[in-house]
């Protein structure tokens, strides 16, 4: 397949567990980390094991493991949410973590287990959108992401994305309606139906295939809280592959500049202007033609360029959102 994710001869095997951690009960949810932390830290007392919940998603429950107080030794135990399975190719995120361990951008995979994985804690702050729009910590996002674009992971195969192959499983999952007639009053009123949404896509799928943004490997769910920074090591770290895999280059920023808005309280006057993207893409592109041994020179029209593929797939050009004056070369495709 081509857009499969080869993973680097030589990178070490990732154990997998015979083990299942209920998430439903805290005691049930504790012999089940305890049961891990048997094979990973077999020199921990378990009667001295503090567990901490990180975070209890939709698609997954995160708990850190740790005996004392410095937390400096934490394993993360990470267990799937339930049927999470038809959003999220499980293997595929294994894969991706793999390829990004072997490269530096990710933290040590432990083990994987029935119904979830362990790695890696790592020290540093998870960001907010007031975050992301300071310059020293942007443009380390953005040399961070080159250097995961610029991964070759697919052992020959010319790569291609799987963005629409995963819209189309998406819209495999949408519901036809509700027994609750409240709730599928609204459904039919406030959605628009299957037919307009597949209209939609199609050209959607028409414009952006045909903008010529390479298909990189990304990550694809660069919400600020998936950003770790390390303020005294002076640099960034991505978490969660769940969604990673090979797509369009210029997605994977557009969709990083739509998560500025936030995601509980959203507020698309924090989508970033035009200053602030031209100073991040050509930070971006320096970062990204050293790590593919091009140089770092850059150009006004690479900017140029790239910001308007962006814009694109994070639909503010599309949507006619912008004041394209100054984009004399660019001829914006509206929705009647």
């Amino acid at each position: 397949m081509a857009n499969y994710i080869h993973v680097p001869p030589g990178s070490p095997e990732v154990p997998k567990l015979n083990v299942t951690v209920q998430d439903q009960e805290e005691q049930r949810c504790r012999e089940g980390a305890l049961s891990l932390l048997q094979h990973l830290r077999p020199h921990w007392d378990p009667q001295e094991v503090t567990l901490q919940l990180f975070t209890d998603g939709i698609t997954n429950k995160l708990i850190g493991c740790y005996v004392g107080n410095t937390m400096e030794d934490v394993v993360l135990v990470r267990i799937y949410g339930n049927k999470t399975e038809l959003l999220v190719d499980r293997d595929e995120e294994v894969k991706s973590f793999r390829v990004l361990q072997a490269h530096g951008c990710a933290p040590q995979l432990y083990c994987t287990f029935n119904n979830g994985l362990c790695y890696e804690f790592i020290q540093g702050e998870a960001l907010d959108p007031k975050h992301v729009c300071n310059p020293a910590i942007f443009r380390l996002i953005a040399r961070q992401l080159a250097k995961v674009h610029a991964i070759h992971a697919h052992n020959g195969w010319i790569p291609k994305s799987n963005l629409w192959l995963k819209m189309g499983k998406y819209f495999s999952l949408i519901p036809t309606g509700f027994a609750d007639e409240d709730i599928n009053k609204r459904f039919l009123s406030d959605i628009p139906s299957s037919q307009i949404l597949k209209e939609e896509m199609t050209w959607m799928k028409e414009i952006l295939s045909n903008l010529g943004s390479p298909v990189v490997l990304c990550h694809n769910d660069l919400l600020c809280k998936n950003i770790i920074y390390n303020e005294k090591q002076g640099d960034v770290q991505f978490i969660d592959y769940e969604y990673s895999g090979y797509n369009y280059l210029a997605y994977d920023i557009g969709n990083h500049f739509n998560e500025f808005a936030g995601v509980s309280d959203v507020d698309y006057s924090l989508y970033p202007d035009r200053e602030l993207q031209g100073q991040w893409l050509r930070s971006y592109l320096e970062a990204y033609k050293e790590y593919k041994g091009f140089g770092t020179e850059v150009t006004e029209k690479e900017v140029e360029i790239l910001f308007i593929q962006v814009n694109q797939f994070a639909l503010k050009l599309l949507l006619g959102k912008w004041d394209l004056l100054d984009c004399p070369d660019f001829k914006c495709q509206r929705a009647n």
